[in-house]
């Protein structure tokens, strides 16, 4: 057995199956490569989902955290620390306003969070209890804590654990007469995210988060902006919603925020910022101070590095040489800076993941037709496009394979590829 067989035998033996067996066992990393238990280099394209914003052993963030666990690790919440604090005043400059900031460990635990804050901003309007609904979107996702899970617009993830904290409306995402019409006077907040993440990296239309902006305006509800996976430079931008040009009340953020240690933010903006009383809410170790560091050893390199516009520059080539593969498997590409979708024309994103892995990439099958890329904030012109290859190689395999599978399905008739094939495969 190889090494990572005898982990993956060990792993079934202690873990909830709750993620299945990974395919891969990371033993290093440096930079934008890693490595498995067998010694075998991969080109890390998904970063542990968009968190590893300054690849792997950055020596900022290696010197950081070192630094840091060596002076204190830890205090909980009875303490202040000084990581801490320069870490909710350099977010709150980055926000561009004064607000408050709540630390977790995560991104469920930050929109777990915000949805506290909803029903404190609800029922200040109603001291009643009546003002407590919240719109969120179809295909989005929060987390999987219970309050994040109601705001989650995916069934199949709801419904085992239901019934769940609402009433939640959802409204198709990107439909801005949708989110309109659902915001009414009993709505406490609304939940978008500036992206689809785990629904496939899907951008909505240009004015999506303005017109849910004004409906907040219009009735008093909060705008509450999930940039767990989008916020931290991901889009070559320090939020996403910036290039709207809007102000949310709450913005969440994690993922990136760390470069891998756990961490995560909710920050109330204006008047959000204050809805919590003493003792409303908490965590022992959210935003602890090797954490906070981290944090701030990673806000710190990409200002000093100038990578938010290596995000954009990069990113755009990696885009337009994914949209030049020619393959009738390829729809397309979505997303911008380094959070992209190469677009399939067949649900084998799982396949085209697995072939990617055997050609030394480590990708993510984010839906059945898409698969995701979010590597590190780090990663340069030259692996862009040696990421390119290994995902043209991985994609004329897998649609080499699906054609023989459609030509074995349909009979000798289709031993050819004439049109009617071609259109199937399409």
């Amino acid at each position: 057995m190889t090494a990572t067989e005898v982990l993956a035998a060990r792993w079934d033996q202690v873990m909830m199956p709750t993620y299945g067996t990974p395919p891969v066992a990371i033993a290093r990393g440096e930079g934008c490569r890693v490595w498995d238990s067998d010694g075998r280099e991969y080109l890390d394209l998904i970063g542990g989902i968009a968190v590893s914003a300054l690849g792997h052993a950055h020596p900022a963030l290696v010197s950081a955290v070192s630094r840091q666990v060596a002076t204190l690790a830890h205090s909980s919440n009875l303490a202040m620390h000084e990581p801490g604090v320069r870490l909710a005043e350099r977010l709150l400059a980055l926000l561009g306003g004064d607000g408050r900031v709540f630390f977790s460990n995560d991104g469920a635990e930050a929109n777990e969070a915000a949805f506290k804050l909803a029903r404190r901003h609800g029922r200040a309007f109603d001291p009643s209890g009546g003002r407590l609904e919240l719109v969120a979107a179809e295909g989005g996702f929060h987390g999987r804590t219970l309050g994040a899970l109601a705001l989650t617009g995916n069934p199949t993830k709801r419904e085992p654990f239901a019934p769940l904290p609402g009433p939640v409306t959802f409204v198709p995402y990107g439909d801005a007469a949708a989110v309109a019409a659902a915001v009414t006077s009993r709505t406490a907040a609304v939940f978008l995210e500036p992206t689809l993440g785990e629904g496939g990296v899907v951008p909505p239309p240009p004015g999506y988060l303005r017109a849910a902006r004004e409906a907040c305006d219009r009735t008093g509800a909060l705008l509450v902006v999930d940039e767990v996976q989008s916020g931290v430079g991901r889009t070559g931008l320090w939020f996403a919603h910036q290039a709207e040009g809007i102000r949310p009340d709450v913005v969440t953020l994690a993922k990136g925020l760390g470069g891998g240690m756990p961490i995560g933010a909710c920050v109330g903006l204006g008047p959000a910022g204050t809805l919590f009383a003493k003792g409303d809410h908490g965590s022992t170790f959210g935003g602890n101070p090797v954490s906070a560091a981290a944090a701030l050893a990673v806000l710190d390199t990409i200002e000093r590095d100038g990578l938010l516009e290596s995000v954009r520059t990069v990113g755009s080539r990696l885009a337009d040489a994914l949209r030049g593969i020619d393959s009738p498997l390829v729809r397309g590409v979505r997303g911008a800076g380094l959070w992209l979708a190469l677009v399939l024309a067949r649900p084998v994103a799982a396949e085209v993941e697995a072939a990617a892995r055997d050609a030394g990439l480590l990708v993510n099958a984010v839906q059945p037709d898409a698969v995701r890329l979010a590597p590190p904030l780090v990663l340069s012109a030259a692996e862009a496009d040696r990421a390119v290859e290994g995902l043209r190689a991985a994609v004329d395999e897998v649609e080499a394979a699906t054609t023989v599978a459609v030509a074995s399905a349909a009979g000798p008739r289709a031993s050819g590829r004439g049109p009617d094939q071609d259109k199937d495969v399409r």
